[in-house]
């Protein structure tokens, strides 16, 4: 597990880019998080944001600043492809960080040769950081299972396997779009409870659901599961993830197998995927409530018990077209935390995935499933904050949102911050609801 604390942790570290000692910065020389980025038609190459920029690493390969030992691992990431650097496995990862928070630290010998590398972010286009392969939504979000179903089952809202399976489903990688990418309201089939039969129309209850993004950095060999101890040796990074959802064609769809166009339409994810080793200050002990059956041997290790969780505040903004256009700003209508909210640790959402003897690959993608808070005002979809749309929330400017529509813009935001550490962020998963699609 990557809970090792060294000099790239340092608090008093500070920068050359001037911009990454400000404070608030969701990117100073502790965090070093890795996107894909390219300048007008460019080829696409990988990039590490420090402050309000981004390191070219194609350019930095190039300039001969960082040592010859770690020249190596910037071939594939100067060639834009983050899955072939993940698949290096956790010690060149570690490497690269320590060799580029050395060249990036304040009083460097390498500033001369690395400034000309950096870009403004706001020049640069940022798409999905890999090529993703398989995606897989897993649902450990231990407050928004309940509260969904003590909306459809109030008397049974969590069903008998809940505490024991880390349940997920497995969903579309074609339609996980970049932060930024609008997407078109979807159209299914969608059944009132009081019509003989089902209708095909744009949705009328679309939501986004409050997600962690797990990346995939290491793969596993088909019928060889993943133990506990080594699972998060297979894990590159974190990073924000809204896995938007049509409410009513998932009510009519999602039994017996599950949701299927309620989910396949758009997916968005944030740009930047923050390592393991950037996370290692806010990690935290994972304990479940007195009473509750403890895990199966399978999916329990004390390294994990100790440190699995992390602790990440998220915060979901939402703006609507007429906010936008009376100049009001975005507003914050939900926070939580990733450690409050799971039910399920990264380590065991790896290990429950591979226990049959399914192969993960290098820039697979989990979701985490909504991360709800335990208080109402946590919740993590609209679904939950409106009650299933009986109770409709006010935003400024005197509109009401029971769920999305065409216009609105959702945007995640996620922080780490704690005494005796420099705070890191994720950056923005941003998109917007265009109207749907005429057919």
């Amino acid at each position: 597990m990557s809970t090792a604390l060294d000099a790239t942790h340092d608090p008093a570290l500070r920068s050359w880019v001037v911009s990454a000692n400000e404070p608030g910065c969701d990117f100073p020389i502790q965090n070093l998080p890795f996107g894909r980025m390219r300048v007008g038609d460019e080829p696409w190459r990988i990039g590490v944001a420090i402050g309000d920029q981004v390191l070219d690493l194609r350019l930095a390969a190039g300039a001969g600043a960082l040592p010859e030992a770690v020249s190596g691992l910037l071939v594939p990431l100067a060639a834009g492809d983050l899955n072939a650097f993940m698949a290096l496995g956790p010690a060149a990862r570690a490497a690269l960080r320590r060799a580029l928070s050395a060249a990036l630290a304040a009083g460097s010998e390498a500033q001369g040769r690395l400034s000309s590398c950096l870009v403004p972010q706001a020049r640069v286009q940022l798409g999905v950081a890999c090529e993703i392969g398989d995606y897989t939504d897993f649902y450990v979000g231990i407050h928004h299972a309940t509260a969904v179903g003590k909306l459809f089952r109030p008397d049974n809202p969590l069903l008998p396997n809940y505490k024991w399976v880390p349940i997920g489903y497995h969903g579309r990688s074609s339609t996980i779009l970049p932060s930024g990418r609008d997407f078109v309201r979807p159209s299914g089939q969608v059944k009132a409870a009081d019509a003989e039969a089902p209708v095909l129309r744009p949705t009328a209850r679309l939501d986004f659901e409050l997600e962690m993004g797990i990346v995939i950095g290491g793969a596993n060999a088909l019928g060889e599961p993943v133990p506990i101890e080594r699972a998060e040796d297979h894990v590159f990074g974190l990073t924000l993830f809204n896995d938007w959802s049509a409410r009513d064609v998932q009510a009519w769809e999602y039994q017996p197998l599950g949701p299927f166009l309620s989910k396949n339409f758009a997916s968005t994810i944030s740009p930047w995927v923050v390592t393991l080793e950037a996370l290692a200050p806010f990690r935290r002990a994972f304990t479940r409530p007195a009473g509750d059956p403890q895990p199966l041997p399978y999916l329990h290790c004390e390294a994990d018990a100790a440190a699995g969780a992390f602790d990440v505040q998220l915060e979901v903004w939402l703006s609507t077209a007429r906010m936008r256009q009376q100049g009001l700003g975005a507003h914050c209508i939900s926070r939580s935390n990733f450690a409050d909210a799971a039910y399920w640790t990264v380590a065991q959402m790896v290990a429950h995935h591979t226990v049959g003897g399914c192969a993960l690959r290098p820039g697979d993608l989990f979701g985490s499933g909504t991360l709800s808070g335990p208080r109402p005002d946590q919740a993590g979809s609209l679904l939950e904050l409106s009650q299933g749309g009986k109770q409709p929330i006010e935003l400024p400017g005197g509109e009401q949102r029971r769920f999305l529509e065409d216009g609105d813009e959702v945007s995640f935001r996620g922080v780490c911050e704690r005494p005796g550490a420099v705070r890191i962020g994720f950056g923005a998963c941003t998109a917007r609801v265009l109207p749907a699609a005429s057919r």
